[in-house]
């Protein structure tokens, strides 16, 4: 029987259930073991004149209060640019900076010295919002550009153009399992870390960093996460090297576990992004150009802002062919904790941007969002007369530039199914997606309803929109597209796998289980997925970039082949001793359900565990190495051009939405999700992907705002005041489905990533609640992201009670 394609079980789904997963904070004390603390600054910019420990080091219990004089290697880092500060120096630059880090008995003696220290500051002016850092010239890094076509000729004999900005919200990533840490001390300097992280590597390297030890000497571990969906890709490693330094100065085990309100308070979050657009389009809804510059909120540092203003440039043409294209990108300084990686990284703001220009373009003609959707979507040649043929620009000339080239040859990617940066869209699905969920979802008939509805309800307006996503799929940083894996065999036929993927959640080790269970022959039982361990695999990638799968399954592959290649000969030979001589081959050698065959001979079987106790007996090696590289991904980050992906994630989602006139509430009528996946490895753990990464993208773009005082304080901080999505907010109608794809050959089994892409789909969402409050006019539809309950109340004038005047175009 075949594993992959079956609804396997997550590997932990039992112990989750039955309250048996072991978390770090799980893990009873160890003997001596310390508590670990922050003194954090209270406020958002200050200079630090002095901080005095004296009272605070007499508490009983207390062991050490260490400053960045006391770190015996390097006090900056960062994964791109190391511009942050682990305990404040000279400045403190976000309200949680650590001035101070405090190791105790007990957390007693810690809570009673983190209120004893005194300091003196002097506060600075800080700044906050995307707005601020403009006007201040607040920026890290450089401008970035995107660019195809002559954008600023396209707008000069455009038939209609349309200017506005947006702004996006940010969002907590509120996993359940806080950022901790533990620090083992060991023998000779070593020491192991046991860390909630998404890239144990670098938490590896930033430990051996900051206590200015060689690498070899910090062993890093993983077991599982407690959620992270990016929030531990880098700023896991804070915690862990707090812990370290307490046990580098107390020579004794230290646990650091931030409480779920100073974790929310102090620690990065979605980038919030500000989008200034631009667009020219024809009468009949075709995009001729759009320019676009966004901003994000980096934070105080950089982190992975670059990078994640990256993505959002590379996603924001989104499903749509646009000949003249124009998006630059720069990332503000502020004085927030450093804003940092979130399920997504960047492309669903950029995403958001350009959806947020077709509802205004939809309002503007008057016609239905969908209909210009499909029109502009890749691959699709415009269903409506070229403008560019018939005079219709300024002047009574042709449109430049935007003649449309001939459908392209079935199968042969055209001009069409090209992006701004140069890539071809291959496989491309996205015509499909939005033709068969147009009619799966009944859009049209729905559509006259919501009209007609909205027209004579007095307490209630209806809103719809059916959205794509086109999500690439690899690390837009070349070198991280690479994996290594290790497998070893055991005299009894068992097997145990290493990767450096990190469980969180996701289902990466059982989806390796399913693989490494096919290609040897075996019953999942007999496959064992290891801890995430830095000894066993070096210098792995973040599991994030929704690649986990793609490359550290690949890579776990590539070591059973080279094992089945030393155990095929050996088969072979057992084979043709038990048919008394007669002739077997290492090539016509199968694995399969825990027996080895002559494909050829397929009732002489030998069980797996004989040939691999035979091969045991001739000194053959039964551990091997994977390696996988990503072929063919690259990016000139300088022209804006290459191939940053090796495929594309697609989907669509039809989102109906029912909006209370007088409180604002909203609320999911019916979800309509269709995705294209390739060929599921497990088609449950992906159907609970694609549920819960649509959920929290509504969760980001209806109801979780980030709010802060004037000071720079995080407000919304605990559950009471950060809004996620529950129970209660699913719709009420809920489908889930995707196409059948079986040509996407350049992935592992053509299969598709799936962690990020659903949660781009929620956006539709926020457009839903943006074609409701189009029904009011053009004023109530202009709302930024997340579009709460009381952005929605504000945006609704005081008349609303009465039935709405405004109706669309029938849609096509």
């Amino acid at each position: 029987m075949k594993h992959v394609g079956q609804n396997v079980p997550h590997d932990s789904a039992h112990l989750h259930v039955t309250g048996k997963s072991t978390f770090i904070d799980d893990m009873p004390p160890l003997h001596g073991e310390v508590c670990v603390g922050i003194v954090p600054c209270p406020k958002a910019h200050a200079k630090i004149l002095s901080i005095d420990t004296t009272a605070a080091k007499q508490i009983p219990g207390v062991l050490a209060i260490l400053a960045a004089a006391d770190i015996p290697g390097h006090n900056r880092f960062g994964p791109v640019v190391q511009d942050e500060y682990l305990l404040a120096e000279k400045e403190a630059v976000f309200i949680g900076h650590p001035l101070a880090l405090i190791v105790a008995e007990n957390k007693e003696a810690l809570l009673a010295a983190r209120k004893a220290v005194k300091f003196q500051l002097e506060e600075l002016a800080p700044i906050f919002t995307i707005d601020d850092a403009i006007k201040a010239s607040s920026f890290l890094g450089n401008q970035r550009l995107i660019q195809r076509g002559d954008v600023d000729k396209a707008f000069a004999s455009a038939p209609h153009t349309l200017t506005g900005t947006f702004d996006i919200g940010g969002q907590e990533h509120f996993y359940l399992e806080s950022q901790v840490a533990l620090a083992v001390p060991g023998e000779d300097n070593t020491f192991t870390i046991h860390s909630s992280t998404q890239h144990p590597s670098e938490v590896q390297t930033l430990v051996a960093e900051i206590l200015a030890v060689r690498f070899n000497h910090v062993t890093v571990i993983c077991k599982r996460m407690g959620g992270g969906f990016g929030g531990k890709e880098t700023q896991a490693a804070q915690p862990a090297m707090f812990a370290a330094l307490a046990a580098h100065v107390t020579r004794r085990p230290a646990r650091f576990v931030y409480s779920k309100d100073d974790d929310m308070r102090f620690t990065g979050k979605r980038h919030p992004f500000k989008a200034f657009y631009k667009t020219a389009f024809t009468d009949q809804g075709e995009i001729l150009a759009v320019d676009t510059q966004l901003y994000s909120n980096g934070g105080c540092s950089t982190d992975l802002s670059f990078a994640v203003l990256e993505r959002a440039m590379l996603h924001n043409d989104n499903a749509y062919f646009i000949p003249h294209f124009r998006v630059t990108g720069r990332v503000c300084k502020t004085n927030l904790p450093s804003n940092t990686a979130f399920r997504g990284f960047g492309g669903p703001q950029g995403v958001a941007a350009m959806e947020n220009l077709i509802e205004e373009i939809a309002h503007t003609l008057k016609i239905d969002a969908l209909d210009i959707r499909q029109t502009n979507c890749y691959g699709r040649r415009s269903e409506f007369p070229s403008p560019c043929n018939q005079g219709e620009g300024k002047g009574g000339g042709p449109i430049a530039g935007c003649v449309p080239p001939p459908p392209p040859s079935p199968g042969i990617p055209g001009e069409r199914e090209i992006t701004p940066y140069g890539q071809t869209i291959a496989n491309n699905t996205l015509p499909r997606l939005f033709e068969t969920l147009r009619k799966d979802s009944d859009y049209d008939r729905r559509r006259d309803e919501i009209d007609q509805f909205n027209q004579h309800s007095r307490t209630q307006l209806r809103g719809m929109s059916l959205t794509a996503v086109k999500f690439g799929i690899s690390f837009t940083r070349r070198t991280l597209n690479q994996a290594n894996a290790l497998v070893n065999i055991y005299v009894d036929g068992s097997v145990v796998i290493s990767t450096g993927a990190t469980e969180m959640g996701q289902g990466v080790n059982t989806r390796i289980r399913q693989l490494a269970a096919d290609e040897l022959g075996l019953p999942l039982s007999s496959i064992r997925l290891m801890p995430t361990n830095t000894e066993k695999n070096n210098n792995t990638s973040p599991t994030a970039a929704s690649s986990g799968t793609d490359l550290n399954g690949a890579a776990a592959l590539d070591a059973c082949q080279k094992l089945k290649g030393r155990l095929a000969p050996i088969a072979a030979k057992m084979l043709a001793d038990q048919a008394g001589g007669l002739h077997a081959e290492p090539d016509h050698i199968r694995f399969l359900a825990g027996r080895v065959f002559d494909d050829r001979r397929p009732a002489k079987t030998i069980d797996f565990q004989q040939v691999i106790c035979h091969a045991y007996e001739l000194r053959i090696n039964l551990g091997e190495r994977g390696f996988y590289a990503t072929p063919g991904v690259d990016f000139n980050r300088d022209t804006g051009k290459g191939h940053p992906f090796l495929y594309y994630t697609n989907g669509g989602a039809c989102t109906e939405v029912l909006i209370n006139r007088f409180t604002g509430e909203m609320k999911l009528a019916r979800v309509d999700l269709l995705m294209d996946l390739g060929q599921s490895i497990n088609p449950g753990i992906d159907r609970g992907q694609v549920t819960g990464a649509f959920i929290q993208g509504v969760g980001w773009v209806t109801t979780e705002e980030l709010v802060y005082s004037a000071q720079g304080n995080l407000l919304s901080y605990s559950p009471t005041t950060y809004k996620i999505p529950n129970i209660s907010d699913l719709p009420d109608v809920f489908n889930v489905s995707w196409i059948d794809n079986p040509d996407n050959h350049v992935s592992l089994l053509r299969s598709k990533s799936v962690g990020e892409p659903p949660l781009l789909l929620g956006i539709s969402a926020f457009t839903a609640v943006k074609n409701a409050l189009s029904y009011l006019g053009e004023e109530s539809m202009k709302i930024a992201l997340p579009a709460t309950g009381e952005r929605i109340l504000l945006a609704m004038p005081a008349r609303t009670a009465k039935p709405s005047t405004y109706v669309p175009a029938p849609a096509k």
